[in-house]
């Protein structure tokens, strides 16, 4: 019964967490893209500072519960459970990499310009964020995917 209810919370929670990226992938990198400078340091700015007020209550529930789920699962170590929640853990560790060393210093960068005031190759910042959430959004929609899967098919 334990694994069922963590394996729920883990699904629901990852679900918030890729719920980003194909959030992006619908419309929001694409919106960027098309943002004079002005608008995107806004837009980026507000997103920017819902996320270090929200998502830290999602990063830590997704994770202790992806852990929780691996040890409870490890018991049957050739399940599909297992690898799909191994898979899942995997990604998100690796989307957390990418977000720590990558889009969070851009952040940082972005947060200290002002529409009045920023750097001439502001695009090249907003690429090379946009290419380091590409590489996220690959990380947790496999591990997402994976745990989906090995759920359903188990």
């Amino acid at each position: 019964m334990e694994t069922r209810i963590v394996l729920f919370t883990t699904l629901l929670a990852y679900s918030f967490v890729v719920s980003q990226s194909f959030s992006y992938i619908i419309a929001l990198h694409n919106s960027q893209k098309n943002l004079d400078a002005k608008s995107y340091i806004k837009v980026r700015k507000l997103l920017d500072k819902n996320f270090r007020a929200k998502f830290k209550y999602v990063f830590y529930s997704t994770l202790i519960s992806n852990i929780l789920l691996c040890i409870l699962t490890i018991q049957e170590p050739t399940s599909l459970l297992f690898f799909g929640s191994l898979i899942a853990l995997i990604g998100f560790i690796a989307d957390t990499g990418f977000m720590l060393r990558g889009n969070m210093p851009i952040n940082n960068y972005i947060n200290t310009w002002s529409p009045d005031n920023y750097p001439d190759d502001w695009e090249i910042h907003r690429a090379k964020w946009l290419s380091i959430f590409t590489k996220r959004q690959a990380a947790n929609i496999i591990g997402f995917t994976s745990l989906l899967f090995a759920t359903v098919f188990r």
